[in-house]
C-alpha cells in the first residue's frame, strides 16, 4: 500500500497502474516509547565532517550516512495480502452472455453461489510500504492505508527477519495505523518534535519506495502546517525529499537523528515523485498511537461547523482587513459552535490563541484536541471581533446528513426573488430566505442560479424583498450571498461595483 497522492483539491486512491495518480507510498499502488539510544550525533562522520572539508565559499551538504547506519535497522518492510471480492455474474446487468436465453436462469443453478461462474472465486492483492519500530517490544507505526482491508500483514526486518503482525488499530482520519510483532529487544528511533522544525530545514526518509528496502532520500522542508483535500485533521509537514510507491508509513527525521514525521502522501501527475511530498507530524501519530493503546481506538474532536474560505471578495464583504480565518457557512444545531454562540457568517480567527490563516488549519487544530476539551474562539462578526468559548464533542457523534411577488433584478445583483412558501421552507429545512427564480449579471457570473435558496447577506439572514434591496443599498463594491443548494451551504461573494 503506500503513498497517498493528490491532483489539484482531490486524494485519490491508489492500487492504480502507472501514470495515473498515487495514493501511499506502497508498490501496490494507491498511491510512544521513548528510545533507549540517544540521537546520531552528527560529528566527524556526519555535517561536521562535511564542514571541514568544504572548499571555502561553498555551502556544506548535510552527511545522514551516521543516522541512516544507526537507525536504519528499526525502519521495516510492510507487506500486505487482501483479497480482492470475486466477480459475479447476475442475470440483467449486461454481463452474462447468456443472459436473453430462456434456458440461462436453469443452467445458473448449476453456476458458483452468487452467480459467479465456475473457478471465479477472490484473488489476492498484494502491495508493500513501510514503517518503524518505537518499542523494543514489537510496536511499529506505519500508515493506516498501508494495512487497510488486510488479511495479511507480515513485517520484514533489515536482518531479513520475518514476523505476522498485528494491527492493533487503525486511524482513517490521521492515517495513522498502530501494529504489533511478537519479538524483543528491537531497535527503536527516537522521536523528536515536528512543532520545532523550520521551513529550508534538512530532513531525510527511509523506505522501501517500489520495494527497495532500506532506501535513503533526503532534501528540506518545504513548509508546515499545510492542509490538504480530505485530510482536515492533520497539519501536513511539506518536504521536496524523494517519495514513491513503498515509502509510507516509513520514517521523516530530522538532522539530529529524531523522527519527526511519517511519509504519507505525494503530490504527482504522473504516479511518481514530483517533488512534494507529505508527512504526518510525529504528534499527531503518537497522540493516536496512545490512545489505541489505550481504549483501542482514537478518537477526534468536533467544532460542528462547515467552514470555507475568505478570499479577498469576501473579506471585503465582511470588512475584515485581510482575506484570513476560517468562514462558517452552516452551524450545527445543538453541537458544540451552537451552543457557543456561533452563526453562519461568522469569521473564525484564532483557536487558543492561534492563528488561522486559511481555513484548513481550523479542522487541524480542533482534531489535535480532544472531545470534551474546551477551546477559546476569536471571532468576526458585523465589523468587530469577539470571542466565546466551546466545549468540543466528539467526531463520530456528527450527524451526516410568503406571497408571491417578485423583484426583478434586485439592485445590481441581476437577481430575480420571492419569499419561500411554508412547504418550500420546510423542504428547505429552514426558517425563512427568498429563492431565487433566475439570475443574471453579477450573481449568475458567481456561480449563483435559479432553485438556490438565498439565506443571508453578509451574514445578515434575508426574510424579505425589501430587506435585500435596503441590504444591496448599503453595499459596497461586493457581497458575501449565503446561498443553500439542496443540502449545501456555501458563502458566494458576488462583485457589484
Amino acid at each position: 500500500m503506500n503513498t497517498r497522492s493528490f491532483e489539484a483539491k482531490q486524494i485519490v486512491a491508489a492500487l492504480a497502474t502507472a501514470g495515473v495518480l498515487v495514493a501511499g507510498a506502497g508498490t501496490a499502488w494507491r498511491a510512544g516509547h521513548a528510545a533507549s539510544l540517544a540521537p546520531a550525533a552528527v560529528t566527524a562522520s556526519g555535517a561536521g565532517a562535511a564542514a571541514s572539508t568544504a572548499v571555502p565559499g561553498l555551502a556544506a551538504l548535510p552527511d545522514f550516512s551516521a543516522i541512516a547506519a544507526r537507525y536504519g535497522p528499526a525502519v521495516v518492510n510492510i507487506s500486505v495480502t487482501s483479497m480482492s471480492p470475486a466477480a459475479a455474474i447476475e442475470p440483467g446487468d449486461g454481463a452474462e452472455p447468456f443472459g436473453d436465453d430462456p434456458f440461462y436462469e436453469f443452467f445458473r443453478r448449476f453456476m458458483a453461489p452468487n452467480g459467479a461462474a465456475p473457478g471465479l472465486r477472490a484473488q489476492p492483492v498484494r502491495g508493500e510500504g513501510s514503517g518503524f519500530i518505537v518499542d523494543p517490544d514489537g510496536i511499529v507505526l506505519t500508515n493506516a492505508h498501508v494495512v487497510r482491508d488486510a488479511k495479511d500483514v507480515t513485517v520484514k526486518l533489515t536482518d531479513r527477519r520475518e514476523f505476522h503482525a498485528k494491527v492493533l488499530g487503525t486511524d482513517p482520519k490521521t492515517d495513522v495505523a498502530v501494529l504489533k510483532i511478537d519479538a524483543k529487544n528491537l531497535p527503536v528511533v527516537p522521536l523528536g518534535s515536528a512543532r520545532d522544525l523550520k521551513v529550508g530545514e534538512w530532513v531525510l526518509a527511509i523506505g522501501s519506495p517500489f520495494g527497495f528496502e532500506n532506501s535513503v532520500t533526503a532534501g528540506v522542508v518545504s513548509a508546515k502546517g499545510r492542509s490538504l483535500p480530505d485530510d482536515g485533521f492533520v497539519p501536513f509537514i511539506q518536504t521536496d525529499v524523494a517519495v514513491n510507491p513503498g515509502n509510507s508509513g516509513g520514517p521523516l527525521f530530522n538532522s539530529r537523528g529524531q523522527v519527526v514525521g511519517i511519509n504519507s502522501q505525494i503530490f504527482s501527475r504522473t504516479g511518481g515523485y514530483q517533488g512534494l511530498s507529505f508527512a504526518i507530524p510525529i504528534e499527531v501519530a503518537e497522540r493516536v498511537r496512545e490512545q489505541i493503546a489505550a481504549t483501542g481506538k482514537a478518537s477526534h474532536a468536533r467544532l460542528g461547523v462547515s467552514i470555507q474560505e475568505v478570499n479577498q471578495t469576501l473579506a471585503d464583504s465582511f470588512k475584515l482587513d485581510k482575506p484570513e480565518g476560517a468562514l462558517v457557512a452552516n452551524v450545527e444545531k445543538g453541537g458544540p459552535a451552537d451552543t457557543a454562540g456561533l452563526r453562519s457568517g461568522d469569521v473564525i480567527l484564532k483557536v487558543d490563541g492561534k492563528p488561522i490563516v486559511a481555513s484548513g488549519d481550523l479542522p487541524a487544530l480542533i482534531g489535535q484536541a480532544r472531545p470534551g476539551e474546551k477551546v477559546a474562539l476569536d471571532y468576526w462578526r458585523d465589523g468587530s471581533e469577539h470571542q466565546a468559548v466551546a466545549q468540543l464533542g466528539e467526531a463520530s457523534d456528527t450527524v451526516i446528513a410568503g406571497t408571491n411577488d417578485r423583484s426583478a433584478g434586485a439592485g445590481t445583483l441581476g437577481l430575480a426573488v420571492r419569499p419561500l412558501q411554508p412547504q418550500e421552507r420546510r423542504q428547505a429545512g429552514v426558517e425563512g430566505g427568498l429563492l431565487i427564480e433566475d439570475a443574471a449579471g453579477a450573481a449568475a457570473m458567481a456561480g449563483i442560479h435559479s432553485g438556490d435558496v438565498l439565506l443571508a447577506v453578509d451574514g445578515t439572514p434575508v426574510k424579505s424583498v425589501e430587506q435585500l434591496r435596503a441590504l444591496i443599498a448599503k453595499s459596497d463594491k461586493s457581497m458575501a450571498l449565503l446561498i443553500q443548494r439542496g443540502h449545501d451551504r456555501i458563502f458566494v461573494p458576488v462583485h457589484i461595483g
